[in-house]
C-alpha cells in the first residue's frame, strides 16, 4: 500500500507516512485507493482488535510493522468500547461510548495506535522523534498519556490558553520531562498553524525530527474507523439494518473516520456531522462556497475549529459540497442547545453527557421525523462528562463521579510554559523540552 497528499506528492510508504505526519507538499496523505471488504470478511471477528486486523492489514502491505500489527492492536484497543442502548420508546438508538481510555475522551485510540506504531518505528533511531500536536481540548491529553516516557519520542503539546476546562488543561500538562506543554496565546487555529508551519520549516524540523499526532496524521483516522466498523458490524449482525452515526465533530477527523469505513463497504448508514457554533462545514454544505474563519470559544471547546484540516482529505476522497451533502447531514448546535441537551440527557436518559456528546443527542432529536424513524441511530459519545464537571454538574445538579484513570492524572504535578502563536516563539522553547 502507497500514500500520496491530497495535493499530489508522493508516493510513500505507511512508515514514511506516520513520520512525517504532513506531506512534503503541505497535503495529507491518503491511501492510493481504499481496500473494499464483504461483510463475510469480518465473519471470524468477534472483537474489535479482530477486526481492526482485518480492516487494517491491506494498510501494512509493505511495511516494516506489518508483522506487528497484531500487537499493536493489542496496544491501542486495551480498554472496552462498548455501545449501549438507550431508552427512547419506540425509536432504536444506542451510544458509542469512547471515553474508557486512559485520558477519557474518544482521541485515547488514534494516539494510542500512532504511539505503539512510532515507538516501534523508532527503537534503534540515533536522534528522537519530536511529535507536534495542536488540541483544542482532548487531543493533545490523549498524545501526551500514549508517548509519555517512551524512549526515542518527545512531544509537544500546543493548546489555546484559556480556551479548555481546567480538568483539560491539567491533563496536557502533568506529564513526564519528554512532554513539553504549551501554552499559546490565541486559538486552536493558531495552534494548528504553528504546527503546520514548524512541519515545513527545513531546518526546525531537521533539528528536531518532526511529526505530528493531530488527524492530520494518517495513524489518527487509522484506527478510528476501527470502532465504526465493528459497531456497525455487530448491529447489523443483530437486527439486520444499517446503522446511521451522529458525530460530534471539530477538526473533521473522527467523522472523516466513518466515512472511510462506510466507504471500505461497512454496513453504515446515514452519517450525520454534529458540530458547535463553528458553522464552517454547515456553511460550506448549503453555500458550497468553503470558507474558513476565526473558531469561537463554546461550551463544546474540543470541536472549536473554524479551518477544520480534514475538509481536504475528504474532498479529495469523496467530492466537493455538491457531492457531498447527498452524502452528509450536519447540524450546527449552539451553547444554549448544548445546555439544553445535556439536561434532556440527565433527564431521559439516566446519565450526564458531555457537551460534545450533547451536540450529538440534540442532532438526533432534531432529526427529520420521516429519517429518524427509517433508521436506527449510533451516537457516538466522545467524552467522559467528569472532564467538563464546571458546565455539567451545575446542570444537572448533581456530581459526576471521576473515573479512576482521570482521578489519577488530576492528582499529578502540572507544568507549562506560556507563549506567543508565532512560530518563531514555537522554536524559541523547543529546547526546553527533555
Amino acid at each position: 500500500m502507497r500514500y500520496f497528499s491530497t495535493r499530489g506528492a508522493g508516493p510513500v510508504s505507511l512508515d514514511e507516512a506516520l513520520r512525517c505526519g504532513i506531506a512534503s507538499d503541505g497535503g495529507l496523505y491518503l491511501p492510493e485507493q481504499l481496500p473494499t471488504f464483504r461483510l463475510a470478511d469480518f465473519d471470524a471477528a468477534e472483537s474489535i482488535p479482530e477486526v481492526a486486523n482485518v480492516l487494517l492489514s491491506p494498510y501494512f502491505e509493505a511495511s516494516v510493522l506489518e508483522d506487528e500489527i497484531e500487537g499493536i492492536l493489542a496496544e491501542t484497543f486495551s480498554f472496552p468500547i462498548p455501545v449501549t442502548a438507550i431508552e427512547a420508546g419506540d425509536r432504536r438508538v444506542s451510544l458509542l461510548e469512547l471515553y474508557h481510555g486512559p485520558t477519557a475522551a474518544f482521541k485515547d485510540v488514534g494516539a494510542g495506535f500512532l504511539a505503539a506504531c512510532l515507538s516501534r518505528l523508532e527503537k534503534n533511531a540515533a536522534l528522537p522523534l519530536t511529535v507536534l500536536v495542536a488540541t483544542s481540548g482532548d487531543t493533545g491529553g490523549a498524545v501526551a498519556a500514549a508517548f509519555d516516557r517512551r524512549p526515542g519520542m518527545r512531544v509537544v503539546v500546543l493548546f489555546p490558553e484559556g480556551r479548555v476546562s481546567a480538568r483539560q488543561e491539567h491533563q496536557l500538562c502533568c506529564w513526564s520531562d519528554n512532554v513539553l506543554s504549551l501554552k499559546v496565546k490565541g486559538s486552536f487555529d493558531d495552534c494548528q498553524a504553528m504546527v503546520k508551519a514548524a512541519l515545513a520549516d527545513a531546518k526546525l524540523a531537521g533539528d528536531y525530527r518532526f511529526s505530528s499526532a493531530n488527524s492530520i496524521n494518517i495513524g489518527r483516522l487509522l484506527p478510528q474507523s476501527t470502532y465504526y466498523a465493528d459497531a456497525s458490524l455487530r448491529h447489523f449482525r443483530r437486527t439486520g439494518v444499517k446503522p446511521g452515526f451522529i458525530i460530534p465533530t471539530g477538526n473533521l477527523g473522527n467523522a472523516f473516520a466513518c466515512i472511510m469505513a462506510r466507504e471500505m463497504g461497512l454496513p453504515i448508514g446515514p452519517i450525520i456531522l454534529a458540530t458547535n457554533a463553528n458553522r464552517t462545514i454547515a456553511d460550506y454544505l448549503q453555500t458550497q462556497r468553503w470558507l474558513p474563519r476565526a473558531s469561537l470559544q463554546t461550551l463544546a471547546s474540543a470541536m472549536d475549529v473554524g479551518d477544520p484540516s480534514n475538509m481536504e482529505r475528504l474532498r479529495k476522497l469523496i467530492g466537493d459540497a455538491d457531492v457531498l451533502r447527498d452524502q452528509l447531514g450536519v447540524v450546527s448546535v449552539s451553547d444554549d442547545e448544548i445546555k439544553a441537551a445535556m439536561c434532556q440527557d440527565f433527564r431521559e436518559f439516566g446519565f450526564a453527557t458531555c457537551p460534545h456528546t450533547a451536540t450529538a443527542t440534540h442532532a438526533w432529536r432534531q432529526l427529520d421525523p420521516a429519517l429518524a424513524e427509517k433508521n436506527d441511530w449510533i451516537l457516538v459519545a466522545t467524552a467522559h462528562p467528569a472532564k467538563f464537571e464546571t458546565v455539567v454538574e451545575p446542570l444537572i445538579g448533581e456530581r459526576v463521579p471521576l473515573p479512576p484513570e482521570l482521578a489519577d492524572i488530576l492528582s499529578r504535578p502540572t507544568r507549562s510554559v506560556s507563549i506567543d502563536p508565532s512560530l518563531d516563539s514555537l522554536a524559541a522553547a523547543l529546547p526546553g523540552i527533555g
